[in-house]
C-alpha cells in the first residue's frame, strides 16, 4: 500500500472513529433528555354491589397485584360486614392496604388517604408488584389522581358557629341549603354526612367560593404515576337487586352485632364512620324499642340508602374523564379482566 492510500486509510479511520464518539455522546444526552415512563397503576371502581372487589382480586392474582382500599370505611377496625371488607382468606391470598389502619374513635380524612395511598404505591411498586386501587369513594379516588382538595384552615369560630346551626337546623335542612349553594358538591355527598356538610359551608364563608369550584381548580394529573382507570357497572336494575340481596346477606352476618359491639367502642363520636350507609340506620334502630315494625323500617331505610348512594356514584363517575366503563353484564368477567390487563401491558 502506497503511503498516500495509507494516509487516506488513517484519516478515514480518524474521521470515523470521532464521529461515532459524537452519535455515543448524542445518544447519552437524547436517553438523559427523554421523561421517564411513569409507572403504571390500576383503578377500579364502581357502583356499590356490583362485583368490582371479587374482580380485582382475580385481577391481582393473574398480573401479581396488590390492592389498595379507596373505601373510607374499610379503613376502621371492626367496621367489616357493613363495608363489605375483605376477609381475612382473601388477605392472605392477596396483600391488602389501608384496611383495619384506624380505631372507630379515629379521625380519618380525604388528605390522609391521598398521602398513605400513594406511600402504599410506592412500596408497592418497589417490590416489582402492580397496584390496583378498588373502591366506590369517588371523592378518594378523584383526590388520588389530582391530588388532595385545596381550601382554607379550619377557623375554630366559624367552625363553631356552623355546628350550632347544625345542631338547630339539623343536617337535612343544611344539605338543602348546600345543594342551592353547591349542588354539584352536595350531589357526591350524603345529606346525612355531617362533617363534610359543615366544612363546605366553611369554605364557602372563608373564600366566596363554592367547594366544587375550587377544590380541584387547575389541578392536572399527577406525572409520576399512569392511572389506568375503569369503572365497572350493571344495569340499574341489577344493581338494586343485589344490593338488596348485598343488605339481606350482611344481617346474617352479624351486621347488627357488629354495630352494637361498635358503639360500645365510641363509634358516635367519628361523625363519618357514625353517619356511613347502613351504620347510621343500625344506630338508629339500635336506639329504637327494637319492634317488629322498627326493624322493618330499617330495612327499607339501610336498602334505600344503599340504592341512593348507587345512584350518586354513577353520577360522580360520569364526570369522571379517565374512567372507561365496562358493563359487567355484557362482558364476563374473564373478557373484562382481558381488557384490562391487555391495557395494562400495551404500553409497558
Amino acid at each position: 500500500m502506497s503511503q498516500q492510500a495509507a494516509g487516506t486509510t488513517i484519516e478515514k479511520e480518524e474521521i470515523e472513529r470521532i464521529f461515532q464518539g459524537f452519535a455515543i455522546a448524542a445518544e447519552k444526552q437524547i436517553s438523559t433528555n427523554l421523561p421517564k415512563p411513569k409507572k403504571k397503576v390500576i383503578v377500579i371502581a364502581g357502583p356499590t354491589a356490583c362485583g368490582k372487589s371479587d374482580f380485582a382480586m382475580k385481577l391481582a392474582k393473574e398480573i401479581n397485584g396488590e390492592i389498595i382500599s379507596a373505601d373510607s370505611m374499610q379503613i376502621y377496625r371492626g367496621m367489616d360486614v357493613g363495608s363489605a371488607k375483605a376477609s381475612k382468606k382473601e388477605r392472605e391470598e392477596i396483600p391488602h392496604h389501608l384496611i383495619d389502619i384506624r380505631d372507630v374513635k379515629d379521625t380519618f380524612n380525604v388528605v390522609d388517604f391521598y398521602y398513605e395511598a400513594r406511600t402504599c404505591c410506592q412500596q408497592i411498586l418497589a417490590r416489582g408488584a402492580v397496584p390496583i386501587f378498588v373502591g366506590g369513594s369517588g371523592f378518594y379516588l378523584h383526590s388520588l389522581v389530582y391530588g388532595p382538595p385545596s381550601g382554607p384552615p379550619s377557623v375554630p369560630e366559624v367552625r363553631k358557629q356552623l355546628e350550632e346551626e347544625m345542631e338547630r337546623m339539623g343536617p337535612e335542612a343544611m344539605y338543602m341549603r348546600l345543594q342551592k349553594e353547591d349542588p354539584i358538591y352536595a350531589n357526591s355527598i350524603s345529606k346525612n354526612d355531617r362533617q363534610k356538610i359543615i366544612r363546605a359551608f366553611e369554605i364557602i364563608r372563608l373564600t366566596g367560593k363554592s367547594v366544587s369550584k375550587m377544590a380541584w381548580k387547575g389541578r392536572r394529573k399527577p406525572q409520576n404515576y399512569d392511572f389506568r382507570c375503569w369503572f365497572l357497572y350493571r344495569p340499574r336494575e341489577q344493581i338494586y337487586h343485589r344490593i338488596e340481596k348485598r343488605c339481606d346477606k350482611m344481617i346474617t352476618e352479624g351486621f347488627l352485632d357488629e354495630v352494637q359491639a361498635l358503639e360500645a367502642q365510641g363509634i358516635r363520636l367519628n361523625t363519618s364512620a357514625s353517619q356511613a350507609i347502613g351504620y347510621r340506620q343500625a344506630l338508629e334502630y339500635l336506639q329504637s324499642p327494637q319492634t317488629r315494625q322498627d326493624y322493618e323500617h330499617f330495612m327499607t331505610a339501610f336498602k334505600q340508602a344503599s340504592r341512593n348512594y348507587a345512584k350518586r356514584q354513577l353520577t360522580w363517575f360520569r364526570n369522571e374523564p379517565l374512567f372507561r366503563w365496562l358493563d359487567m353484564d355484557l362482558h364476563d368477567t374473564e373478557v373484562a379482566m382481558d381488557m384490562v390487563i391487555q391495557d395494562y401491558q400495551a404500553s409497558l
